[in-house]
């Protein structure tokens, strides 16, 4: 247990932490609008005010609890950044990113007071998975295609993209249902021809979310997100079971997949076309990667300096390929530091799914862990063309309220575990 005395220094270094988080994302709004006529001191009232709400969430959360310190000040630093690149990028959406995180913020605080038994939640499984996959649902029937993927629901002035969301109702059954199916995983198994499975009579509801919920992504042609969701179902039952089987056969099944997928949809051919050789078609459908790759590389250790680069020479910079307009403009440190950043969240996080008190805790941990570490992988690795390009958003950082909020959300589950659990670290 936490005493008072290192609850009190833990609640000190958060504050501290939360001090230079204002002071980077201060100097960064300064830094930007120095080359713009005059300073908006209206835009400068509101990031103030941004940073006052960030010390009343850490006051109203430390109040009660003993959970992890490390978890706020670490998003708040990616979301600092990412308010600076925003604003460097596209400053007439600087205002609305600044409200995604406020938003983002309240979700976080009332996620956390929510979720401090977060076992309870155990109890609603089948809700969870029919909330995921109705959510999912409406981008299927009500969706509208933005980039080529038919996952925007638009409702009035607000669109949204119900698969950030359905995410977390899809962890909470997958967990949930794992911890009560564990041993049958484990041992009770048959052969199908070359697959070793469960009886499919307890599979039969983990495979019908599951499976309803590829064929809608692949529905939408979202297959960014069908990858997230597969590789995270994946992981939690090797979690779950310890068997390296289902991951093997998980594979073969992504290898089927993927080749279906290549002939099946022009753009994810064209991905992946461009991602083994960007260099033949450089100013047409290859132009996004290669100015990418060049922002990249020009950036080298130190950067141009923000306002200095010329990242908005890529399409769609402020979202999905936000990354190289770090790299360019705050160099290999910089970039290096955004993924050290990513590193010790992660870090965090499974620290705390290890020192759960229960398997159901543990498993939701972990699977939220791993999307969160999976999504980071997948952008970053198609920004700098280690991957094929998957379209998803880099947590905390590009711009987009959906992605802000759910993540926000993410981290008040995280938040909550940390607490109801005796990781103390």
């Amino acid at each position: 247990m936490m005493t008072d005395k290192v609850k009190s220094e833990s609640i000190q270094q958060e504050r501290y932490l939360l001090i230079l988080c204002s002071a980077i994302l201060l100097n960064g709004f300064l830094v930007v609008s120095l080359v713009k006529p005059q300073i908006d001191y209206w835009l400068l009232a509101a990031v103030g005010l941004l940073i006052v709400m960030w010390f009343a969430v850490h006051s109203n959360i430390r109040q009660k609890s003993r959970g992890d310190g490390l978890l706020l000040p670490l998003a708040l630093l990616l979301s600092a950044i990412g308010l600076i690149v925003v604003y460097r990028l596209k400053p007439e959406l600087f205002l609305t990113q600044l409200g995604w995180n406020a938003i983002g913020l309240t979700s976080f605080v009332a996620t956390a007071h929510f979720c401090r038994n977060l076992e309870r939640l155990a109890d609603y499984k089948y809700l969870a998975g029919v909330a995921g996959v109705g959510l999912l649902l409406s981008a299927a029937i009500f969706g509208v295609e933005i980039g080529g993927n038919k996952n925007w629901v638009i409702l009035g002035p607000v669109r949204f993209q119900p698969a950030e969301f359905a995410k977390l109702f899809i962890i909470l059954f997958l967990a949930a249902y794992l911890t009560e199916r564990r041993e049958v995983l484990t041992y009770a198994t048959r052969k199908y021809g070359l697959f070793m499975l469960p009886q499919f009579r307890f599979a039969a509801p983990l495979l019908a979310v599951w499976g309803i919920t590829m064929v809608m992504l692949v529905f939408q042609r979202d297959l960014g997100s069908a990858l997230l969701y597969f590789g995270t179902t994946l992981t939690m039952i090797y979690l779950a079971s310890g068997r390296i089987r289902y991951v093997l056969q998980g594979m073969l099944l992504f290898i089927a997949g993927a080749a279906f997928c290549y002939f099946l949809f022009p753009h994810v051919k064209v991905r992946v076309d461009i991602w083994l050789n960007p260099w033949s078609d450089p100013n047409g459908k290859a132009y996004q990667i290669v100015q990418s790759l060049f922002a990249m590389g020009s950036g080298g250790v130190l950067g141009s300096g923000l306002t200095y680069g010329f990242p908005t020479f890529i399409p769609e910079v402020h979202t999905d390929f936000v990354f190289a307009a770090i790299g360019e403009e705050m160099g290999f440190l910089g970039a290096a530091a955004v993924l050290l950043t990513y590193m010790l969240l992660l870090y965090r996080a499974f620290s705390i799914a290890i020192y759960s008190q229960n398997s159901f805790q543990q498993l939701t941990v972990g699977g939220l862990a791993i999307f969160l570490g999976l999504q980071t992988l997948l952008i970053i690795g198609g920004v700098t063309k280690f991957l094929p390009l998957t379209g998803i958003t880099l947590p905390f950082i590009s711009y987009g309220g959906s992605s802000l909020i759910s993540n926000f959300i993410l981290l008040g589950i995280l938040y909550a575990a940390s607490e109801s659990g005796v990781y103390d670290a």
